[in-house]
């Protein structure tokens, strides 16, 4: 019988003691959540939906979105935005979603396990945290072209 200590139990027992990374282990827990009422113009091919600002140096640990039936075959993916508005990626936590469900775990649909306990900017590729935020958005990928509402909870981990 084998025993795998994580490099969390491995800091703690650690003589010194090894202090780990907030956002790792106890570090506090946010949330972002809401609804927004989307008109049938809103869920075309393309359309971006920013659902909320992240700070760059928090860890995402789920993403859960659902939302009405918005026709056609609607789907969409949810990925990073700049705050600017630029994309980063935007199938980065899942791709091609399809609507008219209830709210579903989304943040490994299509990214790694492996990127669990990374930092937002560790998730966007980039080279260091460049501080401020970043918007999880949905982008439409198939269009619907009907009203209805998408609604969404964000739990992310911070220093």
């Amino acid at each position: 019988m084998t025993t795998k200590n994580t490099t969390l139990v491995a800091n703690f027992e650690a003589s010194p003691q090894v202090a780990s990374d907030a956002h790792e282990l106890h570090g506090v827990l946010r949330v972002a959540q809401g609804t927004v009422a989307l008109v049938a113009g809103d869920s075309t091919d393309n359309d971006i939906v920013m659902l909320a600002p992240i700070p760059s140096n928090a860890s995402i640990t789920s993403i859960q979105i659902g939302s009405d039936s918005l026709g056609g075959s609607c789907t969409f993916n949810v990925g990073l935005y700049q705050s600017n508005g630029t994309v980063v990626d935007e199938d980065l936590y899942a791709s091609s979603v399809a609507d008219g469900a209830a709210l579903a775990e989304l943040r490994n649909e299509a990214a790694d396990i492996n990127t669990i306990g990374q930092q937002a900017w560790e998730d966007a590729g980039a080279s260091s945290d460049p501080g401020g935020y970043y918007y999880v958005a949905a982008t439409f990928n198939a269009t619907g072209g009907t009203a209805g509402d998408m609604s969404f909870i964000i739990q992310y981990v911070v220093n």
